[in-house]
C-alpha cells in the first residue's frame, strides 16, 4: 500500500526502473456489488517478490552488509556478535534459538498465487467468497498475480476460479506455476531477549488481507536501528507494539469481512453507493500518508503470496 514508500526510501531501497506496475487503489467486489475506492493520493506498486528481493539485496550490499552464503548454524552459540536480529520468517529458528516462541495468539490461514499474461487493472482487485478471498495485483504492464487466501488448506485456485467462470474465461491460461505459503495472525509475548530481537513476520505477523506485511517488517526494522545505536531493546519493544497496531485493525476487520456474508454483502452494497466511505477506510489504511503523483517513485507493494 502507498504507505509503505516511505518506509522502503527511508532504507534506501530504490524502487525506479524497476519492473513494476502502479495502482491507484482498492475494488471490492462482491456479487453483483462493484465498490472502488482510491488512495488519498499516490499509487501502489505491483512488483514480483523476486524483483523486490534484488532491490533489497542491493541495498543492503551497498550499506556494507557481508554475507555469509552457506554458513551452517545450530544455534545462537554459534555466532559471535554483539546484537543477533532473527529476521528469518514466520517459521524462525531464531525465534526458537532464543525462547523467543511464546504466542498471545495465533492463527493461519493458507495463500496461494499464480501470474497471468493479461493487462491488470488499475485497482488491486479483491473477489470475496463466502470462504476464501481472490487478489488481482497487477505486477508488470502485461502481468496479473492471482492470490488465493482462505482457510480451507484443501482448497486450490483452480477450485476458486471454478467458482468465479467469468474471471477464470477473463484470466485465460496461466503464466507459470502455482506456489503456496502459510499466513499467519500472530502475536508474540516477547520480540527481545537479551542480545536477541527478532524483526519481521519472525518477530509476529498479521493476515496476508490487509496487505500490510512488507511496510510493517521496513518499519519495525527502521525502529530496530534506532534501539541498537540506543543500546536499548526496551526501545525497540514499545515501538513494535505501536507499529502493529493499525496492521492488526485492518486486518482484523477485513477478516471480519471474510467471514461474515450479511456483514459482507451490506459493507460493500454501502462502498459501492458511498465511495467517499470507501475513500475515507483506504485513507486510514495508509495512515493518510503523502505519496504524490502515481509512479514508482510513489510505490509499494500489496502482501499476498507472490
Amino acid at each position: 500500500m502507498p504507505d509503505g514508500v516511505a518506509a522502503a526510501q527511508a532504507l534506501g531501497v530504490a524502487l525506479d526502473g524497476a519492473p513494476s506496475r502502479a495502482f491507484r487503489g482498492i475494488r471490492f467486489r462482491h456479487g453483483d456489488s462493484i465498490a472502488d475506492g482510491a488512495f488519498p493520493e499516490g499509487c501502489g506498486l505491483g512488483m514480483r517478490r523476486t524483483v523486490l528481493h534484488e532491490l533489497l539485496l542491493e541495498r543492503a550490499t551497498a550499506a556494507g552488509v557481508r554475507f555469509r552464503w552457506g554458513a551452517r548454524i545450530s544455534g545462537l552459540d554459534d555466532v559471535r556478535a554483539q546484537w543477533i536480529i532473527g529476521a528469518d520468517g514466520g517459521n524462525s529458528r531464531v525465534r526458537e534459538w532464543a525462547g523467543l516462541g511464546g504466542c498471545r495468539y495465533e492463527s493461519k490461514r493458507f495463500g496461494f498465487r499464480r501470474h497471468y499474461d493479461v493487462v491488470p487493472s488499475e485497482y488491486v482487485e479483491i473477489f470475496w467468497a463466502d470462504d476464501f478471498q481472490l487478489y488481482l495485483t497487477p505486477v508488470a504492464p502485461g502481468e496479473t498475480s492471482v492470490a488465493l487466501l482462505c482457510s480451507d488448506p484443501r482448497l486450490r485456485l483452480d477450485e476458486a476460479l471454478a467458482r468465479l467462470p467469468e474471471l477464470a474465461r477473463q484470466l485465460g491460461r496461466p503464466a507459470g506455476p502455482s506456489r503456496g505459503a502459510i499466513t499467519a495472525s500472530r502475536r508474540l509475548r516477547s520480540v527481545w531477549k537479551g542480545r536477541v530481537a527478532l524483526v519481521g513476520d519472525a518477530s509476529g505477523s498479521v493476515d496476508a488481507i490487509a496487505g500490510e506485511g512488507l511496510c510493517l517488517a521496513f518499519r519495525q526494522a527502521e525502529a530496530l536501528a534506532g534501539a541498537l545505536e540506543a543500546g536499548d531493546l526496551a526501545i525497540y519493544a514499545a515501538a513494535h507494539r505501536h507499529l502493529s497496531q493499525r496492521p492488526r485493525l485492518m486486518s482484523n476487520l477485513m477478516l471480519l469481512l471474510g467471514r461474515s456474508r450479511i456483514l459482507r454483502k451490506v459493507t460493500v452494497g454501502a462502498f459501492a453507493q458511498h465511495p467517499q466511505w470507501f475513500g475515507r477506510l483506504l485513507a486510514l489504511h495508509v495512515a493518510e500518508h503523502r505519496t504524490g503523483a502515481c509512479g514508482p517513485a510513489a510505490a509499494s507493494w500489496v502482501a499476498p503470496p507472490g
